[in-house]
């Protein structure tokens, strides 16, 4: 059975905004009818402490039949096919995929979090996720947008 998930979309490295889109061409090979949502690009400065350049981000859904774990095991082989290196904690990459969401499904892995567990605070996943579905309901009963404030659209630059 399919299963609709989402899937956050970042870069800073190597001409990120070609890097997204390479990852886009490589999540159509996973999704079920090569069929992906893209929302828009936004810019965004970069978490945490590591000086680094701003990230291009976007999300993406798309169906799938592959399991949460098999998932994530795609989303981290089309990372490294990309170059994505795990040197520092919320450093630069080529390419970051983190699954948001796998249907309404919760779950808590040592391997896998969904929901993801940041994703309620972050602009540049909340913001390209209401892009394209502006009417999800999270596992949790929460409005998406009752999530999105206005200093979080003030965050964000749509490339």
């Amino acid at each position: 059975m399919s299963t609709t998930v989402y899937v956050a979309l970042g870069a800073n490295l190597n001409d990120p905004v070609q890097q997204l889109e390479d990852a886009v061409l490589a999540l159509r090979t996973i999704a079920e009818n090569n069929a992906v949502t893209i929302s828009p690009l936004y810019r965004s400065v970069p978490m945490g402490d590591v000086e680094q350049p701003d990230y291009v981000n976007g999300v993406a859904s798309f169906n799938t039949n592959l399991t949460p774990m098999a998932l994530l095991e795609a989303l981290q082989h089309i990372e490294n096919t990309q170059g994505r290196v795990r040197e520092v904690r919320w450093g630069p990459r080529t390419l970051d995929l983190d699954l948001l969401l796998y249907g309404q499904e919760c779950i808590d892995t040592p391997r896998l979090t969904v929901p993801h567990y940041g994703m309620k605070q972050r602009s540049f996943v909340l913001i390209p996720l209401a892009d394209i579905n502006p009417q999800l309901i999270l596992p949790c009963n929460t409005e998406l947008t009752h999530l999105i404030t206005s200093e979080m659209r003030a965050e964000l630059v749509q490339l």
